[in-house]
């Protein structure tokens, strides 16, 4: 469609023949030396070139001469002769053109056509030449008057009669077509519809002036005085000078018509790639070779725009090779589709209402299309579907997850962040996108570019393809575990936003499950993961699902990105802890399990804290929230506690199950290894906060409020706290805290606070202990000269609890299995399952210890809590209880000492006398009582006495009073000399002993032989024993006879 003999003149009779030259025409000769310079006098070619780019020629009847002039000239043969003589052989290699008929003139319109292809410099400059003359008048082009004549009425496109105009007004006619044919494209019931014929001659006319922009003569005139401002420099031709101005459009100093005009070129350009002559002549041989022009498609689709960019990019994305020029060229309009978001019907025609509502006034550099990527986020409002799915076809059509300088709001907000944070990155990459990502809500991160980056990730998470670097490592397990298509395709069995469901689904698989995703994938997979988690609304299922909840129950509790800043937050943490496992490409939960044994680190910062804590909570409510838990257990759960789903319910259902194997010394246990080994992790991890605990922390809230209101949560100090002030406590929270005291004196594990404050001894003393006899290993080594004080005084703390009930210590249950329901049944009788019985089975069993009645096993570890009750009265409950008020009055300097050794005790005993409280009395007594059986339970007096058992002693074995025994005797033994203090003390308790004796008289036979053995005067008593028994022998014998005889008699009789 170019210049066309069939054209017929419109001037009323024959077209006036014209001299040679034009400037010899007295209509034209003022025109020609004014406006033309000298040396193109002689040239009319070069004259009408000079008129026509001006506006100035003198009348309508000049101009009309210069209109007529130029008809003659595209339809004389003279004109077609001198182009077949100029242009021999680019004719004989333009078939089409070398078949046109001699003397019709369609030769000249052929070459105008092809020119594009034409390499012999005279013939292109005659062509250019004759091009510029025809394109500067629509009626001059082959066919395009006759088919847009009742399109140009209808639209009301100016004249169609020269005239009536000066003939540079035309070039507005064909603007006002091209104007009629983008709106008719933005409006959903165009009122005014353009023929298709006409459509097909303006987007012909449009591709042809697309290499030169004086052709476009609206254009033109628009954009001449900013085509010197802006592209002075840029040589015409080749559609340079057009995308010079397209790169300035939005420029301050851009005029608004040229603005206007480059705007409707732009939008034929997005119909027609062919309009742009640069990107149709760099992508032809690409286009060709990827099939995106196949002659079976309808013009409308495969000429589109976004239809070459999405054909194109589906190669590049599958490894394809498409050449630099042209994707130099795809990358320049998917630029400009992103920053003007009017190039795009579907945006127009789908988000009218929301730019209108809240995006007016924001036209230039992209920053309408964010302000409705931002009201999509639900940031500023609602928007249709329709809109939204418009939003993310321009996404995916321009593709700025490949290039962030796609986005030149994104550009130009994130500068400064590229250049300091990601410089390492060459520009252009990919991965530019993400290292931003990385540096959300860092120091790093300005404002701005956070809000852009953001609007666009939002898109691109939706469509899993739009992330170039994930598409490119995974599209090979995409397509064998997923079933996708292309690039560019879609399937309804699998959406884009289903794709990476189910990448994430297989990135976890283990070998033994197979069908697992390559490492590679696996790392992308997990990159994306991490990235999501810094904001919701990327997490397409997840903001669907809870975008409603969010709103009514977080609203004023969460900041955007406050999981990601704790996250960052524990950075300083995981490099100096947990180095090794955050390298891994994949986290299997190794990484927050290191966090959380590492939570009360002094390098710990409160945010890290923070975020770890909430983490453990959001992990209580569904076991599968934790990732190693689930799959070490997953199958023991299903089979032991099926239809459970609560963390904490489950841990217990899975221990309750191990306790009872290992104490049925069952063959095999129930549960498998793997899931006993990190059972065992979650119950020390629900140890160190009670809110871990739901039960329990839900029991004991309204006391933790009453008491512990200013303790912190972490490092079990609320539990803590709870122990400390046991008796205050509410019966539900008591029966609670009773019942985790048991479970941690079966476990000393599980204490946390015990295994904190004693970590170093533990690894000092008790290197090789099992789990099960911590605590008992720890007590052996209290009195040791390195023991820590603060492990020494935890420890005694957890002693004082055992003695107050024997349920709580273990080891006492078991030895005195047989012992103490035989001999203290009555207590057991009053006792309750979750309420301690303050001492009182183990005062019951020293007291039968004093008797020598125990069996071994529980002798030996009662003599154990005897002993270190001696030394520390706080050990004895019961001696705490009832003597309280005398402690307080008689032995307050003994108590206030910061080393029990015995003071209190001794004190007591001192002063026995003085003690009103029978009950009180009562225990000094027991305690007068316990020592005689066993020296080592009076720490005063063995370590008075140490070195006379060695010396007179040595060889009697401890225990059942033997030792004490030894003593007395060396006592009475003249022959013996003590040691001035043991035998002060072993006259102190002599006696004490005899007033005991007098106060509380023996309860039973052994009680009486004790006393007697005790005594000063036990070998009196002795004697006189033994006569009594030989005169009791003597009567016996007497009367034995006495009834004989007798009976002999009666006999006889």
């Amino acid at each position: 469609m170019a210049a066309c003999g069939r054209v017929r003149s419109r001037w009323p009779g024959p077209a006036p023949l014209l001299p040679l030259l034009l400037v010899a025409l007295a209509v034209c000769r003022e025109d020609v030396l004014r406006l033309c310079s000298k040396h193109s006098w002689a040239n009319n070619l070069a004259v009408l070139e000079c008129l026509q780019d001006v506006r100035e020629v003198s009348g309508p009847r000049g101009g009309g001469l210069l209109w007529n002039y130029k008809l003659n000239l595209t339809t004389d043969p003279k004109f077609e002769s001198v182009a077949r003589e100029v242009c021999k052989s680019t004719i004989a290699e333009i078939k089409e053109c070398a078949d046109e008929p001699v003397g019709k003139g369609f030769l000249v319109s052929c070459l105008v056509d092809h020119r594009g292809n034409i390499t012999e410099y005279q013939c292109h400059q005659y062509i250019t030449k004759m091009t510029a003359i025809i394109f500067s008048d629509y009626r001059l082009i082959c066919g395009f008057m006759d088919d847009c004549k009742a399109d140009i009425n209808l639209l009301k496109c100016g004249s169609i009669r020269p005239g009536e105009k000066d003939a540079h007004s035309q070039g507005e006619v064909v603007a006002c077509l091209e104007k009629g044919l983008v709106k008719e494209a933005e409006e959903t019931n165009p009122r005014i519809q353009v023929s298709d014929q006409c459509k097909k001659a303006i987007l012909r006319v449009a591709e042809l002036s697309s290499d030169d922009f004086h052709l476009d003569r609206h254009l033109y005139f628009a954009c001449r005085d900013d085509r010197e401002r802006f592209c002075e420099n840029t040589q015409a031709g080749e559609g340079r000078v057009y995308k010079c101005l397209f790169n300035h459009k939005f420029e301050e100093s851009m005029s608004e018509k040229c603005r206007d005009a480059l705007t409707t070129r732009q939008k034929l350009i997005a119909q027609d790639y062919k309009v742009s002559y640069s990107l149709a002549k760099s992508c032809k041989s690409d286009l060709k070779k990827y099939r995106c022009n196949v002659e079976n498609l309808p013009r409308s689709r495969e000429a589109r725009l976004s239809y070459l960019l999405m054909c194109l990019e589906s190669a590049v994305h599958r490894g394809r090779q498409v050449s630099s020029e042209c994707q130099g060229e795809m990358l320049d309009y998917r630029r400009m589709l992103m920053e003007d978001f009017s190039l795009s019907p579907e945006i127009i025609l789908s988000c009218r209402g929301e730019i209108e509502h809240h995006c007016s006034g924001l036209h230039r550099k992209g920053r309408t299309l964010h302000c409705l990527m931002k009201v999509v986020r639900g940031e500023k409002g609602n928007v249709g579907l329709n809109c939204q799915q418009a939003l993310q076809t321009l996404i995916q059509e321009t593709d700025p997850g490949a290039d962030y300088r796609i986005d030149r709001a994104l550009n130009e907000a994130c500068e400064s962040v590229i250049q300091t944070a990601c410089k390492h990155i060459r520009s252009g990459d990919p991965m530019i996108l993400s290292c931003l990502m990385e540096h959300l809500y860092t120091e790093k991160m300005v404002e701005d570019c956070e809000h852009r980056l953001l609007e666009l990730q939002y898109f691109i998470s939706r469509d899993w393809k739009l992330d170039t670097v994930l598409y490119r490592k995974c599209q090979g397990d995409a397509s064998r575990l997923c079933h996708t298509h292309g690039w560019n395709e879609t399937s309804e069995l699998m959406p884009p936003g289903a794709v990476f469901s189910c990448l994430y689904r297989h990135a976890y698989r283990t070998e033994e499950q197979g069908r697992r995703l390559s490492r590679e994938c696996r790392a992308e997979v997990q990159r994306i993961l991490h990235q999501r988690a810094m904001d919701v609304k990327l997490d397409p299922a997840l903001q669907d699902k809870c975008m409603v909840d969010l709103g009514k129950w977080c609203s004023e509790k969460t900041e955007t990105g406050s999981g990601l800043q704790k996250t960052l937050a524990c950075e300083p943490i995981i490099q100096t802890f947990c180095h090794e496992v955050a390298d891994n490409q994949i986290d299997s939960g190794d990484l927050m399990e290191c966090l959380i044994q590492n939570k009360h680190q002094k390098e710990m910062n409160e945010k890290c804290a923070i975020g770890v804590t909430h983490f453990q909570l959001v992990q209580m409510k569904d076991f599968r929230f934790s990732y190693k838990f689930k799959m070490a257990c997953k199958e023991d759960v299903l089979k032991l506690c099926p239809n459970i789903k609560k963390k904490v319910d489950v841990v217990i259902c899975l221990s309750t199950t191990v306790r009872n194997d290992t104490l049925q010394d069952a063959k095999e246990h129930r549960v498998s290894l793997k899931c006993r080994k990190q059972l065992r992790v979650e119950e020390l991890e629900m140890t160190e906060d009670i809110r871990l605990e739901p039960e329990l922390y839900e029991a004991c809230k309204s006391d933790i409020k009453n008491y512990c209101q200013n303790v912190a949560y972490g490092n079990a100090q609320i539990i803590e706290c709870l122990k400390e002030i046991k008796k205050q406590l509410s019966s539900r929270c008591h029966q609670k805290v009773f019942k985790l005291q048991e479970t941690e004196m079966m476990d000393p594990e599980l204490d946390y606070t015990l295994m904190r404050v004693c970590k170093q001894m533990i690894k000092r003393f008790c290197p090789e202990a099992d789990s099960k006899n911590m605590l008992q290993c720890l007590k052996q080594n209290k009195n040791s000269e390195v023991m820590d004080p603060k492990c020494k005084q935890m420890i005694t703390k957890r002693q004082i609890t055992q003695n107050t009930d024997y349920r709580l210590n273990p080891v006492l249950r078991k030895a005195c299995k047989a012992d103490i329901p035989k001999f203290c049944q009555n207590i057991l009788n009053r006792a309750k399952d979750d309420t301690e019985l303050e001492g009182q089975v183990i005062s019951c069993l020293k007291l039968k210890y004093a008797d020598q009645r125990l069996s071994p096993d529980c002798e030996d570890q009662i003599r154990v809590i005897i002993q270190e009750s001696a030394l520390d009265y706080r050990l004895d409950p019961q001696l705490q209880m009832h003597c309280s008020e005398e402690i307080s009055s008689l032995c307050a300097e003994e108590a206030a000492a910061q080393e029990q050794t015995g003071q209190v005790e001794e004190c007591l005993k001192v002063n026995l006398l003085k003690i009103k409280a029978e009950m009180c009395k009562k225990e000094v007594l027991n305690m007068l009582k316990e020592s005689k059986a066993d020296i080592f339970v009076d720490p005063v007096l063995h370590t008075a006495c140490a070195l006379d058992i060695k010396h007179h002693c040595a060889a009697i074995p401890p225990g059942r009073g033997r030792q004490m025994s030894c003593l007395m005797e060396a006592l009475e033994d003249k022959r013996v000399r003590l040691q001035p203090e043991c035998k002060k003390r072993l006259n102190d308790r002599i006696e004490m002993w005899s007033y005991a004796a007098k106060v509380a008289p023996a309860e039973g036979f052994s009680d009486l032989a004790m006393q007697v053995m005790t005594s000063p005067s036990k070998n009196y008593i002795l004697s006189v024993i033994t006569v009594g028994i030989c005169v009791l022998f003597l009567i016996g014998l007497m009367c034995g006879r006495i009834t004989k005889r007798v009976t002999r008699e009666l006999k006889d009789r």
